[in-house]
């Protein structure tokens, strides 16, 4: 395809350039002005490693996520890292469809949590083909957020068979 094909512009008989109609056109041709702010505004998700979350368990094991993963990095670096830690009953090492090299992180799992916590505190902050990994739970437990214990639940009425 040539550079005039892929022209968003069309020339007329007349001379005049029309602008075809879609994503990111006004009715009136151009695109659509963005007003910039001075002051930019985000979300952010407050993390503290002191809070109440607890590691929960997936299906089968405890599951280790690791990240800053080299992109040359192999299944058996990774085994042979995180292998003096505890037995590894799964390994996932995703690979970019475009490319083919490793998206950066991998997971590891464990049968019990404590290989998964020797996994995250003796590999974390070491390098892989010299790149510091860092590595933590993939799956958290919340905080609960529910009424205390011993304190009756206010505004809530009690189930069917506990009304009587």
């Amino acid at each position: 395809m040539s550079d005039d094909e892929m022209n968003i512009d069309e020339i007329t008989s007349g001379g005049g350039a029309v602008r075809r109609r879609g994503r990111g056109f006004k009715n009136g041709g151009g695109p659509k002005e963005v007003p910039v702010s001075t002051e930019a505004t985000y979300d952010r998700v407050e993390t503290t490693k002191d809070s109440d979350a607890r590691a929960a368990r997936s299906v089968e094991g405890w599951i280790v996520l690791v990240t800053n993963v080299h992109e040359e990095a192999t299944e058996e670096d990774v085994q042979d890292k995180f292998g003096e830690f505890g037995e590894i009953k799964n390994l996932h090492l995703n690979l970019d469809r475009r490319t083919g090299y490793v998206k950066g992180y991998a997971l590891v799992e464990y049968e019990t949590m404590t290989e998964a916590q020797a996994a995250i505190d003796g590999a974390s902050g070491t390098p892989l083909l010299e790149q510091v990994i860092q590595c933590d739970y993939a799956f958290v437990r919340p905080p609960p957020s529910g009424p205390k214990k011993g304190r009756p639940a206010r505004g809530r009425s009690a189930s069917p068979s506990r009304r009587r």
